[in-house]
């Protein structure tokens, strides 16, 4: 196979064809809305990959379009040619990663990051630990009266501040990893907890646990499980993402659980996704696609079983942003919606424009910083029309970025951004009595 053609092959050339030009993707674009440049919308990007696949533009003139482009997948809900943007995006990336000279730091920063780091539990609850020790014993009040936080590179001290409390490392020590209250259980669920879930929003996921088996479900956690992938593939390393991806297959088909669930959009988003990942036809295109058969957001799950019932009234304004992977790619949008509005006194307000990206995507928010803060900007301006209480989420990254747009509008006074499991608990939710029913578990709906 010729360079050419190689180069064709992995930009997926042949997709960017189904592309017609149209213009829908438009309107639906954060990053033309903000950026007013016909190179960062999706056709603009769509026609570039064409252009580098053909040799008529260079990866250089590619690499600044695709780096600014979200992946939120808006366009791909409005394309009436069903054109699969995401796999060009990808595609695109790799490419790009391929032929990106990186220095000697730069290269063994990246290999830590990816390799180690994110896909490591034990790094994971290092973290938190030591995020723990930091906000415990004074250091974060020390370094932010001395402005030492100013110093972090890329604006992370915009997201120090926004980081929740953690629990200390004997909290994390206790967590078992097989759960089950009522017997016989409805289901088995295995727990996708996910690495920066698990480390920055660890009681987000105990209440995750907690909320499953106030359902009647058996929860187990497998010990082998990793990094979903989602970080890896967003920074062009596909390689990397496919071994994470068998990695997981392998620990979740140990425990044969009824259910994978997770409650972050972006890692469902990359777990529904694992069978692309691999060629069809082959042993681990199978896996891959009974895999993805079990996955489910924790919303759709208590849902379908629908054992909860709400106890505690919560007597405000709440508003949903959506995360985009969990709409777009998933297709998840009734489930929260159902159970917030399940909860006794509340009100919902829906967003002018829930489908416009909050601008966290990933990791977005730290190297793309001034972009997504635009992006972030037009989101809170439909927020603070509604002032609600609290904003509810589903995804860690969306979380700290409302968290964020809630400090930079400076309303965190009366406002505040929830994980929607940690709204859910605040609602006190307590077995249904009416007696056990048949749920969707035992239809037989795998």
């Amino acid at each position: 196979m010729s360079d050419v053609q190689t180069l064709q092959e992995k930009i997926n050339y042949d997709k960017t064809f189904d592309c017609v030009q149209c213009g829908y993707c438009l309107p639906a674009c954060p990053t033309y809305e903000t950026m007013e440049r016909e190179t960062h919308s999706p056709r603009g990007r769509i026609n570039l990959v064409k252009l580098v696949a053909e040799g008529k533009a260079s990866i250089k003139d590619l690499q600044e379009p695709i780096e600014k482009c979200l992946g939120c997948m808006a366009c791909t809900t409005v394309c009436p040619t069903n054109v699969q943007y995401g796999q060009i995006l990808e595609g695109a990336k790799e490419v790009i990663e391929d032929h990106q000279v990186k220095s000697v730091w730069q290269k063994k920063t990246e290999d830590f990051l990816f390799e180690s780091f994110f896909p490591s539990g034990k790094w994971m609850n290092t973290l938190g630990n030591l995020t723990w020790f930091y906000q415990r014993t004074g250091l974060q009040a020390f370094a932010n009266l001395l402005s030492l936080t100013k110093l972090a590179p890329l604006h992370l001290d915009q997201f120090e501040q926004v980081i929740p409390v953690q629990p200390s490392p004997k909290e994390r020590a206790k967590r078992a990893k097989r759960y089950m209250r009522k017997r016989p259980a409805t289901a088995k669920v295995a727990f996708f907890t996910g690495c920066v879930m698990d480390s920055v929003f660890f009681e987000t996921n105990q209440n995750t646990i907690e909320l499953l088996l106030r359902s009647g479900l058996e929860v187990v956690l497998p010990e082998q499980q990793t990094c979903c992938g989602a970080l890896h593939a967003h920074s062009g390393k596909i390689n990397d993402s496919r071994e994470l991806a068998k990695r997981n297959i392998e620990a979740f088909e140990e425990e044969k659980a009824d259910y994978i669930v997770n409650n972050a959009g972006g890692c469902g988003a990359r777990l529904i996704e694992y069978h692309h990942l691999f060629e069809e036809g082959t042993s681990w295109h199978e896996r891959a696609k009974q895999f993805v058969s079990k996955v489910k957001d924790i919303s759709e799950v208590l849902v379908e079983v629908d054992e909860l019932e709400f106890t505690t009234p919560i007597d405000y304004t709440v508003t949903y942003q959506p995360s985009c992977h969990m709409t777009n790619v998933q297709g998840v949008k009734s489930p929260p919606l159902e159970l917030i509005r399940k909860i006794p006194g509340i009100t919902l307000k829906e967003l002018d424009r829930p489908d416009f990206c909050c601008g966290s995507a990933g990791i977005y928010n730290i190297i793309n910083y001034e972009e997504s803060m635009d992006i972030l900007d037009v989101k809170m301006k439909d927020v603070c029309r509604i002032d609600p209480g609290s904003i509810v989420t589903t995804n860690p990254g969306c979380l700290l970025q409302m968290k964020l747009g809630i400090e930079r509008e400076k309303v965190s006074d009366g406002m505040e951004a929830v994980h929607l499991v940690d709204l859910l608990m605040e609602a006190s939710p307590v077995a249904r009595q009416d007696g056990p029913r048949q749920t969707p578990f035992q239809k037989g709906s795998e």
